[in-house]
């Protein structure tokens, strides 16, 4: 079990450590990770997620018990994180739903995804690809609509249809993801030279974002709110995994299916959990510490996921 800890988990987060080092000791500047994160979120990262889908199997990898059990999980602790909020801390309600969304929004990409290809291989990814096409439509979806309706501004449906569909058709990930989709379903091809170009910008997407990662990180300050930042950790990386085991078990979720489903579940709040916070300006300081703290705490309760799913 040790051995998962060194050979999997210790790579990643060294190299987060790195870009933490990195940017402490003033060698990389809060310009250059923005610009480094900017490169890996708006075009490296998409070019991958593009890539991958264009060839996934949709039959195989987009199990109906592995989208119902990870979302079905994501859906209470969304609603978890929000009552919780709610009756042990005494939030307002909106500070509730961005507290919620900390609890919902997983970092399926850049912890997911290198550390299930770690575990298990390139090829155990279908099950993660399937959870990150519908990840930033769904959480943005559910996010957005319960705070437009908690904030009263007496917008009719189509209004606020179009808040939701704009803030998740500005995001590159979900443009990405959109094209792979349709590469897939028509047959389309990159010629070779794009092909290849395509692969060279692939390769640099995740060690790219975890460096920066770790700069980012550099920026937070996890100060106040400790007992609700807390709790926030303990949704995300206990919770949610736990009800993807149960549901993905109860279902007969498929060994590989069911890894990807859990470990993507165990996986720390990722930034959008801040950007959703920062957006309409409740509860920042809870969603920029819970990413620093949980990222920190999921180096250990992964190694714990991981040991039990062997």
């Amino acid at each position: 079990m040790f051995q998962t800890l060194i050979d999997v988990i210790l790579p990643v987060f060294l190299v987060i450590g790195a870009g933490y080092g990195a940017t402490r000791a003033g060698w990389f500047g809060e310009v250059h990770i923005d610009g480094l994160m900017r490169f890996t979120q708006s075009f490296a990262i998409p070019c991958l997620l593009f890539s991958a889908i264009s060839r996934l199997d949709l039959h195989a990898g987009f199990d109906p018990r592995l989208l119902a059990s990870f979302y079905s999980g994501a859906i209470l602790c969304f609603l978890v994180g929000m009552a919780g909020a709610r009756w042990l801390f005494g939030r307002d309600w909106e500070d509730c739903v961005a507290i919620g969304f900390c609890c919902l929004f997983s970092n399926s990409v850049l912890l997911g995804l290198p550390i299930t290809e770690r575990a298990y291989g390139p090829g155990s990814l279908t099950g993660n690809y399937a959870i990150i096409a519908f990840h930033s439509p769904f959480c943005y979806m559910v996010g957005i609509t319960v705070m437009e309706a908690i904030r009263g501004r007496g917008q009719g449906g189509a209004r606020m249809l179009g808040s939701v569909l704009r803030a998740m058709f500005r995001n590159a990930l979900i443009l990405g993801i959109a094209l792979g989709f349709l590469f897939n379903v028509t047959g389309l091809a990159l010629p070779q030279a794009a092909e290849e170009a395509l692969g060279l910008i692939t390769r640099a997407a995740l060690p790219g974002a975890l460096f920066a990662l770790g700069g980012v990180l550099v920026q937070y300050r996890p100060e106040g709110d400790l007992r609700t930042i807390g709790f926030v950790c303990a949704v995300s990386l206990m919770l949610h995994p736990s009800l993807v085991w149960m549901f993905g078990r109860g279902t007969g979720l498929p060994q590989d299916l069911f890894r990807s489903g859990v470990l993507n579940a165990a996986m720390a709040p990722g930034f959008n959990a801040y950007i959703f916070a920062n957006m309409y300006g409740r509860a920042r300081r809870v969603a920029a510490s819970s990413v620093l703290i949980a990222t920190a705490a999921s180096s250990l309760t992964v190694w714990f996921w991981l040991s039990l799913l062997g």
